[in-house]
């Protein structure tokens, strides 16, 4: 089942999907995603999710927190309550002082991150997602309100909960993983165009070698390792679900030429992009 609300004004647009076997995102295969952030809440058994073409299990009672861009698709999305928002809707990056789950929960550097819930936890899930559909049934000028008051109610708990089961949140203050989160963000805006460490830096206040540092201490990875690991990213993604050619992501990615694409996608990937697309399309 499907239940949507929509705000004419603004444009805003909730979804929630309850035992819908077709809940799965298209990604980038239908050009320009539409800007829609997704949770999906596991109530049934583990199953297996792809996502991007690589597979994972979702652990039973676990919440998976999804973007715009990822294509995915479930084992059995009718075990699955997925809510569904864009930015017109609740903006999560204006809003990051009340839920605090920019460039963590949502376009952050650990993906993907299936969320565990306590017995306690699941209670509180089955109880919002039973409002959430009850709210979804009312027609007046508070609908949108409620429901958006609902929303956060999610992000602020299921941030919370990702939290005290992230090992880098337990060992330091959220002041300083704030570095990380800020810097995720900026790579996921900033990603085709930049491809240095001294520009997000700079943007931090910070000399490449003192981010580098600060990442360091805090257990990330390399802020230059991540920058590649998001222009590999969406290179397979391009060649997964586009027909672009290679001269054509190479220019989307922000490199000078194809050959310096064509070489940078080897020597991280280990395949030739021919290869790489012939494998794919062959399995």
């Amino acid at each position: 089942m499907i239940s949507e609300y929509i705000e004419n004004r603004t444009l805003g647009r909730f979804v929630m999907h309850s035992n819908n076997r077709l809940l799965a995102g298209k990604g980038i295969r239908e050009g320009n995603p539409v800007p829609i952030n997704t949770f999906v809440y596991n109530r049934g058994e583990s199953q297996r999710v792809i996502i991007d073409e690589i597979e994972y299990i979702m652990p039973q009672t676990c919440i998976l927190p999804l973007v715009a861009n990822q294509h995915f698709r479930f084992e059995h999305p009718e075990n699955l309550v997925a809510w569904q928002f864009n930015r017109e809707f609740y903006c999560i990056v204006d809003h990051d002082a009340e839920v605090g789950c920019v460039g963590f929960l949502f376009y952050g550097i650990q993906h993907p991150m299936f969320i565990r819930l306590e017995p306690e936890e699941v209670s509180e899930m089955e109880h919002l997602a039973d409002v959430f559909s009850r709210e979804l049934k009312v027609r007046d000028n508070f609908q949108g309100e409620m429901l958006r008051t609902l929303l956060k109610r999610v992000i602020i708990k299921v941030t919370r909960i990702a939290k005290q089961q992230h090992e880098s949140y337990q060992l330091n203050p959220d002041e300083k993983m704030d570095i990380v989160r800020k810097f995720s963000l900026l790579l996921e805006a900033n990603f085709k165009t930049e491809h240095e460490v001294k520009f997000y830096a700079a943007l931090l206040n910070k000399s490449p070698k003192t981010l580098s540092n600060v990442f360091a201490l805090l257990k990330q990875s390399a802020p230059s390792v991540l920058i590649r690991n998001r222009i590999i990213l969406e290179a397979k993604r391009y060649l997964h679900y586009t027909d672009r050619s290679a001269k054509e992501i190479a220019y989307e990615l922000g490199f000078e030429s194809p050959a310096h694409f064509s070489k940078y996608f080897k020597q991280h990937t280990g395949h030739n992009i021919s290869e790489f697309r012939t494998t794919e399309e062959r399995d």
